[in-house]
């Protein structure tokens, strides 16, 4: 990629010019610029696009060059970067995976030190050429394999970071741990000899109790979800250490972060209960834990059937997920479907239920949206029940 070809001041005018338009309209329009790969500007507009929301900084700031699609989807978010930050802290952090170097810049403001390793050329020069335009002063982009980055530097460092790479040539998308490159697996002792902390970034599809069997010395792990969607699995360990992990399943939204722990020492046990005047549904990041009975036991509400994942209360309560209203609890049943749910306007959610939202959709002509929640699942004498709710 040439990277001052893009920079050009009539480029980059193009660029912000043509952000309201899909790839497809782009791709009809003639190239203004002749000697410039038409396919490589439109990847800069479909980019910068995508970076709006995710990557603010990144879209207000003038001369940011992106990299290719895959580069961009695999990246942190700044709202999950800046949280990643808050857990460590020091003089130096090395990145074994830089990627297009988002969590690098929150880690600059946290070390005095950070390096961005990335094994490809063309990356690392974007990457480069990026923090030079963030002002990120105290940012060293080494280009290359980082375990070869890290023998040549040979020196100790508060922390090392490592995203890997969660595709490969032969997989595809991966799951194991063991699949991904760098092989953190296989490169945990190795990185010993470099730290006493690793932090290690992986996909939200990755089983947690599977990541454990695979990680030594693994004291925290972090379930962190924007909006209500877990984006990353962030998992710190610490050399040599034996206590039994703390779990964190963290939500950030509209700029407010909400964090759950759950101690794997503790037992709990959960109460259960018919429905009661209001329903609790745990965040993304909360079910992604699998502390179902933690979270009866920790925040006082009780389980509407074993596997079912809801909570009720009679008493409204602060609670880290969406909280309803039960304006009517009615067995799933011809008569009362009929009368309550059939061809009416519902938001239809299913817990512990034989039929998924749209298949119970169609099967009741049931139409999407309104005020009313209708949550379709199992109360605890194993009965098929709705429950007609308001949001709070």
């Amino acid at each position: 990629m040439e990277i001052q070809q893009l920079l050009h001041p009539e480029i980059q005018s193009f660029i912000a010019e043509n952000l309201g338009l899909n790839s497809a309209t782009l791709a009809l329009k003639k190239n203004p610029f002749p000697h410039v790969n038409y396919a490589l500007l439109i990847n800069q507009i479909s980019a910068k696009q995508k970076a709006k929301d995710k990557l603010p900084t990144w879209f207000s700031t003038k001369n940011i060059i992106y990299p290719e699609k895959i580069s961009l989807e695999q990246t942190s978010s700044e709202s999950t970067a800046a949280y990643k930050a808050s857990l460590v802290g020091g003089e130096t952090i090395i990145d074994c995976s830089g990627g297009f170097g988002i969590d690098d810049y929150y880690f600059s403001k946290k070390f005095n030190s950070v390096i961005h390793c990335e094994l490809n050329p063309e990356l690392s020069a974007i990457v480069n050429h990026n923090f030079s335009m963030l002002n990120g002063k105290n940012i060293t982009c080494y280009q290359g394999d980082s375990t070869e980055i890290l023998k040549k530097l040979d020196q100790k460092f508060d922390c090392i970071y490592i995203d890997p790479s969660r595709r490969n040539e032969a997989k595809g998308k991966v799951f194991l741990l063991a699949d991904c490159l760098p092989n953190v697996v296989e490169l945990q002792q190795y990185y010993y000899q470099f730290t006493d902390t690793l932090l290690i970034k992986t996909a939200p599809m990755l089983d947690l109790h599977a990541g454990l069997l695979e990680l030594n010395n693994v004291v925290e792990i972090h379930i962190v979800a924007v909006e209500n969607e877990v984006k990353e699995v962030i998992w710190k360990l610490v050399k040599n250490a034996t206590q039994t992990p703390i779990l964190v399943a963290v939500n950030i939204e509209k700029g407010t972060t909400t964090s759950t722990l759950i101690d794997w020492n503790q037992s709990y046990h959960a109460q259960f209960s018919l429905p009661k005047k209001y329903l609790y549904e745990p965040n993304a990041a909360l079910m992604k834990s699998g502390g179902f009975e933690a979270i009866s036991d920790m925040f006082g509400v009780d389980k509407l059937h074993q596997n079912s994942h809801l909570y009720t209360a009679e008493e409204l309560i602060d609670f880290p997920g969406r909280i309803f209203m039960i304006e009517n609890s009615i067995p799933y049943q011809k008569k009362e479907i009929k009368e309550f749910i059939e061809k009416k306007k519902l938001n239809v959610s299913t817990r512990n239920f034989p039929l998924k939202p749209d298949e119970i959709k169609k099967k009741h002509k049931i139409h999407d949206g309104g005020n009313q929640f209708a949550f379709f699942t199992t109360n605890l004498k194993n009965e098929k029940i709705v429950l007609l709710c308001m949001k709070i």
